[in-house]
């Protein structure tokens, strides 16, 4: 007699995971009052994003990709996932910012971790700014050299630590910033910093994220608009911010190029980016040069926002980036709530994103966004 085989489908009894080993650093989070949670906002004023020149908000992107391209890369760029829209967008990028090559990334973070992790050695010394993004220190500690940051935009500091630790024939040493900081707004001292460089023989990593796009007559960045691209090591240009797509490139020599196609590894183990996402990428420096009113009703934005009296500490900056300083986790978010409630989309940053006393409100200025708007925000502020 032979067994009769069961091909009903089993049932399973859902039981709990045991995942309470996640408990300790979630509580600490609420208790702290500084949980993050995802939510979706839609029907308010955006005061929020990155999209600086509303180039995602418009939609201006959709037409050019949404058909002609794949969606799907099929592998890495060193297997089956290079193209030749890939390799005309970098050549493209290359150019616009008077560079020798450019290699795309797939996102800022992918980028920065990709040169900081690959081209500093060991025995070699990265000195960064104190107020470097995230990807930039992720970077830095999967780097084998030792690090030592800096005050913030210090220039005494910095040259103390260069000359505490000298490049040598055995040692190299860098330096990582940014133009614009994401959470300040303020503009690094580029000048200053490569002449130190020069000084000293540091080579500049610089990340362009928060310029590109914003900065310079044809929003190139900061960098170029001072006229110092051929004295920067590295750029890291992101787009997911001004040029309203996704993505990152570094730019820099061939020799560099070369190179992290060898040896960045946030480069070589990813599946490469998708031909419509590079069409898209090049759509948008085909785009953003123009945009020459949109960066002027920035300017005007920023300009009325410097001048406006607030019954909180307000950061100086110039650019789309503007920091209104409420302290306490608590107080912040409460603000925010009230602004949300009128119907503004206006995000708190909280501790430990920022320093304890240093939380925020993080107030985006958007080239679509109106004088009135702006009034109405100073108003419920005051």
């Amino acid at each position: 007699m032979s067994a009769e085989f069961n091909c009903q489908k089993p049932i399973f009894l859902r039981m709990p995971y045991f995942d309470s080993f996640l408990d300790k650093k979630i509580n600490e989070r609420i208790s702290g009052n500084f949980l993050r949670c995802l939510s979706v906002k839609n029907g308010l004023i955006d005061f929020c994003s990155n999209d600086y020149l509303g180039i995602a908000t418009n939609k201006l992107l959709q037409e050019d990709v949404s058909k002609q391209y794949n969606h799907g890369a099929k592998g890495s760029r060193s297997l089956a996932g290079n193209s030749q829209i890939a390799e005309e967008t970098e050549a493209m990028i290359a150019a616009f910012h008077q560079s020798d090559a450019a290699l795309i990334f797939n996102s800022g973070y992918n980028a920065n971790t990709g040169i900081l992790s690959s081209v500093p050695q060991r025995g070699d010394i990265i000195l960064y700014d104190s107020l470097a993004h995230a990807s930039i220190r992720d970077g830095i500690r999967l780097s084998q050299a030792q690090s030592f940051s800096f005050m913030h935009n210090n220039m005494p500091d910095l040259e103390a630590k260069l000359r505490q630790f000298p490049a040598t024939k055995e040692r190299n040493v860098f330096i990582a910033t940014e133009t614009v900081f994401s959470m300040d707004g303020d503009f690094a001292p580029v000048a200053s910093i490569v002449n130190l460089c020069s000084e000293y023989g540091a080579h500049l990593i610089i990340d362009e994220a928060h310029a590109i796009g914003v900065i310079g007559d044809n929003g190139e960045g900061l960098v170029q608009k001072l006229g110092l691209h051929e004295q920067v090591f590295a750029r890291i240009y992101t787009y997911g911010k001004g040029p309203g797509c996704h993505g990152a490139a570094i730019v820099g020599s061939n020799k560099l190029r070369s190179y992290l196609i060898n040896f960045a590894r946030s480069f070589i183990f990813t599946t490469a980016l998708p031909e419509s996402v590079i069409r898209a990428i090049a759509t948008s420096y085909a785009i953003f040069p123009g945009m020459k009113k949109e960066r002027e009703q920035l300017k005007k934005l920023i300009d009325f926002f410097q001048v406006q009296a607030l019954p909180f500490k307000k950061l100086y900056s110039m650019t789309p980036v503007q920091g209104v300083i409420i302290p306490g986790n608590t107080e912040v978010k409460h603000v925010a709530s009230k602004l949300e409630m009128d119907g503004f989309d206006i995000r708190p940053i909280l501790y430990p994103s920022v320093p304890k006393g240093k939380e925020r409100l993080r107030i985006s200025l958007h080239s679509f966004n109106t004088e009135s708007q702006l009034e109405k925000v100073l108003q419920l502020l005051n």
